[in-house]
């Protein structure tokens, strides 16, 4: 079964939601930024079946975060549908002079997803250093790094504490030579697939607006690297996706 294990199907990227969730075959995991997106979440959630969700505070959104923020998240994960805590994590990308509070933020979320025992969906951008040692402090947690940049050495840091890698679009692009060495080099139960709409369309649709029916495309390129069946690579991938989000859903 295909599982997209990170998009953003909202409303201020699309005019056409049904269109979009049903052209998949197969789960769609839609993953909160802030408040207003994690509360599109909840609705998307109750009005698809193949729709699952996380819900966080991502760091370009924390200068906007409340009491309330941390409340919507944590009384909503008694829903079965709400299947992790993310997007979350650290950049230092665009905004490095507020590192302690982005640290802090994190930190938090972390701990609720302890709490409950949820999967991870992290951001880390910039801020390789920082995002491995906080998460060497939360190695009983099941954690994906969404949209993995890093090196092949990293990554191989981040697999001893026990994460899985998020592979999207980027794979396709012919100069990231960086993340094809890690799917080159690491097996590919490490890996889920992700297209992280509306962002990062696979080739041939660079350029255009994502949509999670993509993901086909990035499992493809796993599959020629991997010189392995595109069938088998979506089952791979899917196992893994299902077993980091607690999902029994036949594949």
């Amino acid at each position: 079964m295909l599982v997209d294990t990170h998009s953003h199907i909202f409303l201020e990227y699309y005019n056409n939601i049904d269109e979009v969730i049903n052209k998949m075959d197969g789960i769609i995991i839609v993953a909160g930024c802030d408040d207003k997106t994690n509360l599109e979440v909840l609705d998307l959630v109750s009005k698809y079946n193949k729709v699952y969700g996380t819900l966080g505070i991502q760091p370009e959104a924390i200068d906007k975060i409340t009491d309330k923020s941390y409340k919507i998240i944590e009384e909503s994960l008694s829903n079965p549908k709400i299947v992790g805590i993310g997007e979350i994590g650290i950049d230092y990308h665009w905004v490095s002079d507020n590192r302690d509070k982005q640290i802090e933020v994190f930190k938090k979320q972390l701990d609720i997803a302890r709490k409950y025992n949820k999967c991870v969906v992290i951001h880390s951008r910039d801020a390789a250093e920082d995002t491995l040692n906080i998460l060497k402090e939360y190695k009983d947690l099941k954690k994906i790094l969404h949209c993995y940049g890093y090196s092949l050495e990293l990554a191989r840091e981040f697999q001893k504490i026990g994460c899985v890698f998020g592979i999207g679009g980027v794979l396709t692009f012919k100069n990231n030579r960086k993340l094809k060495e890690v799917v080159e080099q690491l097996d590919i139960n490490n890996f889920v697939l992700e297209t992280d709409s509306p962002y990062l369309s696979p080739e041939p649709f660079r350029g255009q607006k994502n949509e999670p029916a993509n993901v086909r495309l990035v499992a493809e390129k796993i599959a020629e690297i991997k010189n392995l069946d595109i069938e088998k690579t979506i089952e791979i991938t899917g196992k893994t996706a299902l077993s980091q989000f607690d999902l029994e859903v036949k594949i």
